[in-house]
């Protein structure tokens, strides 16, 4: 009885201490980016401030463009997902409602783009982009990633499993290939499209590598690598300001987080993987 008792207590607790070690870079961040310089090396440094200021954040914005940055990174984002969806979507339905010849070889190519580490395409992409004249241009941060192998292989598990007697009915009211991915796939198959979008969203987001092998002047870089250079000039001589830019750039992706929270969850407990 005391071991079935003691199972829930340890688990609880060892949840919570990974939720601990998760917040605290967080609260870090927050607490720094609105304290005084003065505060940060004082002994109530992990103390919030009783004298919040928005001058490191005042810092950020006349040291570098970042609200540039931002418009060019929420276009090459929303860009990107767009892009992809259009392109997965009517793959999945293809590999998984559809039969034609060589599908399974095409399928298994999709699949091998998902066990190639990103790092081994950075020098074709390179030289494709290059070749097209695109070198320091937005489209570049946008094209090398439209067709997505792990969002037409997620979306393809999730259209298998739909009945065919459905696809049937459909047809029979009318509906073409079009119509049916619209108005019947595409409600679905939403958790899981969210879920993509999420992870979507976030990779480019955070994506530091290709951004700064393809662009070079502030007017294409985005938030990722206006931070590193931001880091640079700062020399990680002021952390309040430091924090600020890293706040700035963290917040949306975040917030955008939260408000999807709940699908993105209900996509993991509602739908499973079958072939």
């Amino acid at each position: 009885m005391k071991r079935k008792n003691l199972g829930p207590i340890v688990k609880y607790a060892i949840l919570f201490s990974v939720t601990i070690l998760t917040i605290i870079p967080m609260y870090l961040i927050i607490i720094m980016a609105f304290k005084p310089g003065k505060e940060i090396f004082s002994a109530t440094y992990l103390l919030p401030t009783l004298k919040p200021t928005l001058e490191n954040f005042s810092v950020v914005f006349r040291a570098a463009p970042f609200l540039r940055y931002l418009i060019n990174t929420i276009i090459v984002v929303s860009s990107n997902l767009l892009l992809q969806l259009l392109v997965i979507i009517p793959a999945a339905y293809a590999f998984a409602r559809l039969s034609f010849r060589g599908s399974s070889i095409l399928f298994g190519l999709f699949i091998v783009q998902i066990m190639l580490p990103i790092e081994s395409l950075l020098v074709p992409n390179y030289q494709v982009v290059r070749a097209l004249g695109l070198f320091d241009r937005l489209p570049a941060l946008i094209i090398p990633f439209i067709a997505s192998g792990y969002g037409t292989f997620l979306l393809r598990q999730v259209f298998k499993q739909i009945p065919k007697d459905l696809e049937d009915a459909a047809i029979i009211d009318g509906c073409g290939h079009i119509r049916f991915i619209w108005h019947v796939l595409i409600p679905l198959a939403r958790p899981t499209i969210t879920t993509f979008s999420l992870v979507s969203v976030a990779t480019r987001w955070n994506d530091y590598a290709w951004p700064l092998i393809i662009t070079d002047s502030p007017r294409v870089r985005t938030l990722s690598i206006g931070l590193g250079m931001f880091v640079q000039q700062e020399s990680g001589a002021d952390w309040g300001v430091l924090m600020a830019a890293t706040l700035f750039i963290s917040f949306p992706i975040v917030l955008f987080f939260l408000i999807l929270q709940r699908t993105f969850l209900e996509s993991f407990m509602t739908s499973g993987l079958k072939g």
